[in-house]
């Protein structure tokens, strides 16, 4: 006769946090300290992973804009689109850099700050750079960004997938005139504004496909917790604009692990949350 397989000990959310609060206490008796803006709860699922903190980082870029090249014509006004790529992709290369500096593999819970000026169009990045606990410092280039909170990054590479970095799509287009007849004769109506509506749908096709042509770059099979903004420009209501971008995920084991995480959800905190205790 085999002898049973031997029972599993059971997962002991209390010893797990002994062990977290011990690592984060060695961390704050070592030379170098870091800082973050992640919560206890998600240092803790960190950690529950094998990752650590290590230290907040950013990346900022100003691009400008051709003078006059908001006034009417007709089509993707190119000059924004192309700033606001360039922006985007200078501030995404700065946070790479600073993130291998502090000699971190990735940042997560980075928050994507974008405004568009007359003259300027402006990104800015800010996330807390994390590793696998005492891993070597990696180059730039294999450093990923994603947008994804502590707590999904620890369920995403838990349930076998890893993200790669985030992927950004933005044009911004001309709304047709209409005629003067036309105007007058629609003033009392409710009607389509169609000028509008294809001018949205022509940015937002361009915005999405310039999105994938980024993920697939990364060697991606998704993008997740995608962002969208939407509408005419303030400053330029003939113009309209649409921005999407999110991070690239790409499955890293044989197949997807299923997970059944708990959902919790705290009298005292409006987040939906998850049971740590439900990772193991």
């Amino acid at each position: 006769m085999t002898n049973p397989p031997a029972a599993k000990e059971p997962f002991n959310l209390k010893d797990e946090v002994r062990r977290a609060v011990a690592s984060l206490e060695m961390k704050s008796t070592s030379t170098h300290s870091t800082t973050s803006d992640l919560s206890i709860d998600e240092e803790l699922n960190l950690h529950s992973i094998g990752w650590e903190q290590v230290e907040l980082v950013s990346g900022i870029s100003v691009f400008s804009v051709p003078a006059g090249l908001w006034n009417w014509g007709q089509g993707e006004i190119a000059g924004a689109s192309k700033a606001h790529a360039q922006a985007f992709n200078h501030a995404i290369s700065r946070i790479h850099k600073e993130a291998a500096d502090a000699g971190g593999h990735g940042v997560v819970g980075v928050h994507i700050e974008r405004s568009v000026h007359p003259s300027h169009v402006e990104v800015s990045l800010l996330g807390t750079a994390v590793r696998p606990i005492g891993a070597s410092p990696v180059k730039p280039e294999e450093v990923f960004v994603s947008d994804l909170s502590a707590r999904d990054f620890a369920l995403l590479m838990v349930a076998g997938w890893q993200p790669l970095g985030l992927a950004c799509g933005a044009s911004f287009v001309y709304a047709p005139r209409r005629q003067m007849s036309a105007v007058l004769q629609q003033s009392s109506q409710n009607i389509e504004l169609t000028n509008f509506t294809e001018a949205m749908y022509s940015s937002r096709e361009s915005a999405m496909e310039r999105m994938q042509q980024m993920a697939i770059a990364l060697k991606g099979t998704g993008v997740v917790q995608v962002n969208v903004v939407e509408g005419p420009m303030p400053f330029a209501t003939h113009a309209v604009g649409f921005a999407a971008w999110g991070t690239v995920v790409r499955l890293a084991k044989e197949s997807h692990q299923l997970m059944h995480p708990q959902m919790v959800v705290s009298l005292n905190d409006p987040t939906a949350v998850f049971d740590a205790a439900t990772l193991a």
